[in-house]
């Protein structure tokens, strides 16, 4: 049950990422921002797919973001942009986001004693995403 509850978890948290991707692509003013981030919104549609599928084959449903959420997260965008649209501002906005996604996928995977080796890898895939896109946002800051 616990490999069912944590690909659960990576599909909505793949998805948010997506979200956040696609609330921050109109503020992106540079081309090369902008190509980092189809970049990685297709590294989460990998893993979302991924979870989802596996979700699919066991009866589960893939998951949404619940809309409260949703909102939330386009409100924080825009009034964190609100007085600086710059390409830094956008990285850093995706990089506290990726942080957070590291921090949980990392706890996950810590609590995550007799995890199937396929979420257990997806698990880590995930992290590593994060941790990879956050590396290549450094550069915009």
């Amino acid at each position: 049950m616990k490999d069912i509850e944590i690909l659960k978890e990576i599909n909505l948290n793949s998805k948010v990422g997506m979200e956040g991707i696609d609330y921050c692509m109109d503020k992106a003013e540079s081309t090369t921002l902008k190509s980092t981030l189809r970049k990685q919104k297709k590294e989460y549609e990998n893993i979302y797919d991924r979870t989802g599928n596996l979700l699919l084959s066991v009866g589960e449903d893939e998951q949404e973001v619940p809309p409260v959420q949703k909102a939330m997260s386009w409100i924080g965008v825009q009034m964190n942009t609100m007085t600086d649209k710059s390409d830094s501002k956008v990285a850093e906005i995706l990089i506290q986001g990726n942080n957070m996604g590291v921090v949980k996928g990392t706890k996950l995977l810590h609590d995550g004693d007799g995890l199937d080796s396929t979420v257990r890898s997806i698990l880590s895939d995930f992290i590593s995403l994060q941790q990879q896109n956050i590396d290549s946002l450094k550069q915009y800051l």
